[in-house]
């Protein structure tokens, strides 16, 4: 049986990877802070182990040696699209000192392997590097502190850099559970002017991208420290989502298009620049996310509660 740690588990994408292992026969323990909302991991909390992490190294470390982990999926992350100052030390202790503390509790113990999550927000207009906010750069700074942990202390490790995602169990305030919100409410929905270009990854296939970045990474010692994109490769302008949201789910959306203006920095071209995860791609089309997505949340009476 197969051991993981996984940070971030009580998120969108980190619950789902944990329900994946589960049901794959892994043996899943999950790293969370003692005022984690375990909501999403609700149906699966018997079946994990639990360590409540409170900033202590010493009893992070412990827990490390104790396990004996195959791998570490770190996902947990703090995401703020546009800080304010009195924000900063939160970013800075969830994106690089909690990530520094597992690295430090990998050193020590006989785990090795590391499957991180970035994001293609730290390629803005696609430069080799250029955060789009305070969030991208601690991304890249924390893979800047990986780098000296596979260069002296033999952890080995592949970051995957994320796109959006999306799927039946998002409970986040993101484009999709808005467009169905706004819908069902028959509310006007203020947008910028819809230019900017998305990629939206399905869940399902973003969660099968961790799972494969691990056998990768454990088949072939010579990976010492690399890069990869989870992307569908299909551009989509957010004005031509909304046309294909209208057409799947037969909802009609109410927008009000310029409502708003473009944030600061928004990202209007995305990253190119990403070599693609061997061996993986995106399976689910967008228009059969958003069947299942919309068949799901029509039983669950979405957007009316």
């Amino acid at each position: 049986m197969k051991r993981a740690i996984v940070t971030g588990a009580t998120g969108f994408v980190g619950s789902n990877l944990c329900k994946y292992l589960i049901d794959n026969n892994w043996e899943v323990s999950i790293i969370a802070r003692p005022s984690s909302d375990y909501t999403n991991i609700n149906s699966v909390l018997n079946k994990v182990q639990l360590f409540e992490y409170d900033g202590n190294v010493e009893k992070l470390i412990s827990f490390f040696r104790e396990k004996e982990a195959d791998v570490v999926f770190h996902l947990a992350s703090l995401f703020i699209a546009e800080h304010e100052s009195n924000q900063i030390n939160q970013l800075i202790d969830s994106n690089i000192k909690f990530g520094l503390h597992i690295l430090e509790a990998m050193k020590e113990s006989s785990t090795k392997q590391l499957i991180n999550t970035g994001t293609s927000w730290q390629h803005y207009h696609t430069n080799e590097y250029n955060p789009v906010d305070l969030y991208a750069a601690t991304k890249q700074a924390y893979e800047s502190l990986i780098k000296y942990y596979t260069e002296a202390e033999n952890i080995r490790c592949i970051t995957l850099k994320l796109f959006d995602t999306y799927g039946e169990s998002d409970t986040r305030p993101k484009l999709i559970n808005l467009l169905h919100k706004f819908a069902d409410e028959n509310k006007e929905l203020n947008l910028s002017p819809g230019e900017q270009v998305l990629d939206l990854v399905h869940v399902d296939d973003v969660v099968k991208a961790f799972v494969k970045a691990y056998e990768i990474l454990s088949s072939n010692c010579a990976i010492n420290f690399e890069q990869f994109g989870v992307a569908s490769g299909r551009k989509i302008r957010l004005k031509d989502l909304i046309e294909i949201f209208e057409k799947v789910t037969s909802k009609k959306i109410n927008v009000c298009w310029g409502g708003r203006g473009y944030r600061r920095r928004e990202v209007m071209e995305l990253w190119s620049g990403y070599k693609l995860l061997p061996d993986w791609e995106c399976t689910i089309s967008l228009e059969e996310g958003l069947k299942k997505y919309s068949s799901l949340n029509c039983k669950k009476g979405f957007g009316h509660d």
